[in-house]
């Protein structure tokens, strides 16, 4: 894959993440009161590690003509911890 197609995929993930971070927070009161604490801590950390996703893609973004697929590789598995809380968070609604 080449950079701006790279490039493009990482802004595509990192929106994608944003708002479901967004859909997250507005559905806590649905969560089951035993649930709400863990939930709670979940979204905590998940809003703590928005911040360093954006750095990961901002590095991607300006990364090195050598470094860029380094950069890529980074982001890509900082995105794929995000998809694994998605799910952690889901499993509270059931």
């Amino acid at each position: 894959m080449d950079r701006q197609t790279t490039q493009q995929k990482a802004k595509q993930s990192i929106d994608e993440i944003f708002v479901k971070i967004e859909e997250l927070e507005l559905k806590k009161d649905q969560v089951k009161t035993e649930a709400k604490e863990s939930y709670n801590k979940k979204i905590a950390d998940l809003q703590a590690k928005k911040t360093d996703l954006q750095a990961k893609y901002d590095d991607l973004l300006n990364s090195a003509d050598d470094k860029w697929k380094d950069a890529s590789s980074v982001f890509s598995a900082s995105a794929e911890h995000f998809k694994n809380g998605f799910s952690e968070l889901g499993n509270l609604f059931k």
